[in-house]
């Protein structure tokens, strides 16, 4: 979108525009489309018909919200998750930080969580047309200079403002994984934590030899989905690494890091939170749990005793076969299965390939953890234990 069309967009002169687009039963079929140009020039019709899509696309991520946004389809791809963006804001102001600067802002999703929690913002954006839409989401008690954060990072920290800064991860190319690639550069985004509050916003992928020592970590999750590492300056302790799970705000310390001891197969398998495993907190958890690795580097641990927790998953296992096609095929027939599911860890397995393969047509439900042991590759029948604990 170029910035001129992005001008119109947010205007009072879009406004019956955009309110006839979103009454479309399909903003992307042609028939919305015909009903548009009927009033509008193509690229109005084609972008009031985007922010329709769009919208619905962003309820997930911003609930009600997401009918009064500006969004772009690759803005909306990177766009924080409110839940984590309230997090993150409450993490500021409890820090006693009072003002933001936001480089690379974006869409403002994260900038709308900062003035939700009463903190003041100056938002940054390198693309013109982002830099609009941006402005329109925030509205004008927000300073959203279109700019490069590099150059303009220096003059607006000087006041002792905290920073956020959520770095670019596309290229010509599209989306990309490598920290080399990343805009403003990592190495000038990580530099800024030095000596002031401020987080850096990451893909939860990211490799443990591009984190600073100096910087406290956190991996997130949101209702299961493992969402974004980021790096933390400031009151929290250098060097340490915390699962945080929402929207509970749950948080598990991987403390030394040591893994669990190795043992059989119990009564219980508990598969972790992703944020746990990525933050390398299964030690900690397996001693909370009482519970062992069923051998060493799975993350699903094993015990004797059913202990509640918010991080993981709790099964109670059923029985306990070898991981051998035949084996299986008999069992899932015996059984009369019909909805087969298969979780896999350790082992170089596809689940769908293997659930075709053993041909599930009956009418009961399982669920296979295929899994390697001290002893062999196991196939553990298991049930899933509700969230309450209740048998």
């Amino acid at each position: 979108m170029d910035v001129e069309l992005a001008r119109w967009l947010v205007s009072p002169d879009a406004g019956p525009a955009l309110a006839e687009a979103s009454a479309q039963p399909d903003p992307t079929s042609l028939a919305a489309a015909t009903a548009l140009r009927r009033h509008w020039t193509p690229e109005q019709s084609a972008a009031v018909l985007s922010q329709a899509h769009l919208r619905r696309r962003a309820a997930a991520k911003f609930g009600d919200r997401a009918d009064q946004l500006f969004l772009t389809a690759d803005g909306l791809e990177q766009a924080t998750r409110s839940d984590v963006a309230r997090w993150r804001a409450g993490r500021f102001v409890a820090a006693g930080v009072r003002e933001v600067v936001d480089l690379g802002c974006g869409l403002g999703a994260d900038a709308l969580a900062f003035l939700d929690s009463g903190l003041a913002v100056t938002a940054v954006e390198a693309d013109p047309a982002t830099a609009t839409l941006a402005q329109a989401n925030l509205g004008a008690g927000v300073r959203v200079l279109c700019g490069d954060a590099v150059e303009l990072a220096d003059d607006l920290l000087a006041s002792g403002a905290a920073v956020f800064v959520d770095p670019a991860r596309r290229t010509a190319a599209g989306r990309t994984w490598r920290v080399s690639d990343f805009s403003p550069p990592w190495e000038y985004a990580t530099g800024l934590l030095a000596g002031r509050v401020g987080c850096v916003k990451a893909a939860p992928g990211l490799p443990s030899v591009v984190i600073p020592d100096a910087v406290a970590t956190t991996w997130v999750s949101h209702r299961g989905d493992l969402v974004e590492a980021s790096l933390w300056s400031g009151p929290w302790a250098a060097g340490s690494r915390t699962a945080v799970l929402l929207p509970s705000g749950a948080e598990l310390d991987a403390g030394q890091r040591r893994d669990p001891p190795v043992g059989p197969i119990g009564r219980y398998l508990y598969e972790p939170d992703p944020a746990v495993i990525r933050s390398g907190a299964i030690g900690t958890l397996a001693q909370r749990l009482d519970a062992r690795a069923a051998r060493e580097g799975i993350a699903y641990l094993a015990a004797d005793r059913l202990a509640p927790t918010p991080f993981a998953t709790a099964f109670e296992v059923l029985e306990e076969l070898p991981f051998d096609e035949r084996v299986l095929r008999r069992w899932v027939r015996e059984h009369d299965v019909g909805i087969l599911e298969i979780k896999v860890r350790g082992l170089d397995v596809d689940p769908a390939v293997l659930r075709r393969r053993l041909k599930p047509d009956g009418a009961r439900a399982a669920t296979f953890v295929l899994l390697p042991t001290a002893a062999r590759a196991s196939a553990v029948v298991v049930r899933r234990v509700p969230a309450d604990g209740a048998p």
